[in-house]
């Protein structure tokens, strides 16, 4: 009888270590299948928010930038021309990307612009509050080239100066926007506008007025210190692109064009007929294609 009881007391030992084995097991089950807020395990990806989905037909626009964004020497000589801007213009050549998006009639009363000719990234911000304060679907981003066509080179503003000011307005839409998509326009290529421009007699002749004149300054000077000079403000330019991308690629509602409007090779047709560095109707027309293209794309285009 002794025997059997030690036997018993044996087993029944070895059962109640199983069980409370399987009890912690099925606990931990429990807790993996409620989840919680502890971060899980490296490399997990459990905890973090998904990326929306991207609407491809938002139903209201507002546009920031610069002069581009403002249509300017597009319609007549140093003067902007909202009406073929390529992000909210109204003009029928040009289809605006709110026209595309909204259609005549709503783009008429659901878009706005608020880019300044001559504005740089320093201004993103007050204009981004002017926007949000309209709570639109989608915000253009066009900013950038006016911080590299300073007088000199060494005004452009600072790279890091320049990703500090982009946040900021970043910022200050997601206060009062948090849900509104942004699509951001790369700087284009100014190298490539000097290149294309500089063999118009026209044209240069506007460029002495001081546009642009870190990179436009003595257009036939080949020499090594002009080469130098344009070459650090293209440099700068494809600094600024970067600082736009990976800005842009840390909130989950903003598309960057993946350097479209850069790699874009503007020619006679698509540059202002007065200083032939804008761009015409024309150009901004293509401007708002590459731009409907990718906002309307299910997935981003890069």
């Amino acid at each position: 009888m002794r025997i059997r009881s030690h036997r018993s007391a044996a087993v029944r030992a070895a059962v109640a270590g199983v069980t409370a084995v399987l009890l912690g097991a099925a606990g931990l089950a429990a807790c993996d299948a409620i989840g919680d807020n502890s971060p899980g395990p490296k490399g997990s990806t459990a905890g973090t928010k998904p990326t929306p989905r991207w609407d491809t037909s938002p139903r209201s626009v507002a546009a920031v930038g610069d002069s581009i964004t403002r249509g300017f020497d597009a319609c007549s000589v140093l003067t902007d021309c909202p009406e073929v801007s390529w992000a909210t213009g109204s003009d029928t050549a040009v289809r605006s990307l709110a026209v595309r998006l909204l259609g005549k009639d709503r783009a008429a009363t659901h878009s706005w612009n608020y880019a300044r000719t001559g504005a740089r990234m320093a201004d993103l911000p007050a204009q981004m509050e002017q926007a949000a304060a309209v709570s639109p679907g989608l915000v253009t981003v066009m900013a950038g080239a006016n911080d590299a066509c300073r007088p000199t080179p060494a005004s452009m503003t600072p790279v890091d100066t320049f990703r500090a000011d982009f946040e900021e307005a970043m910022r200050t839409l997601r206060l009062e926007v948090p849900k509104a998509q942004v699509y951001v326009s790369s700087v284009p290529d100014l190298k490539r506008l000097w290149s294309a421009g500089r063999t118009n007699p026209l044209g240069k002749q506007v460029w002495k007025l001081g546009i642009c004149s870190s990179m436009l300054a003595d257009p036939d000077d080949l020499a090594a210190a002009a080469t130098q000079r344009r070459a650090s403000v293209q440099d700068r330019v494809v600094a600024y692109n970067e600082v736009l991308a990976d800005v842009c690629a840390k909130d989950r509602r903003c598309r960057y064009d993946g350097g479209a409007v850069f790699d874009y090779r503007f020619d006679g047709k698509q540059l202002s007929h007065w200083d032939w560095f804008h761009p015409s109707k024309d150009g901004q027309s293509r401007l708002a294609a590459m731009a409907y293209r990718r906002v309307t794309a299910k997935e981003p285009i890069t």
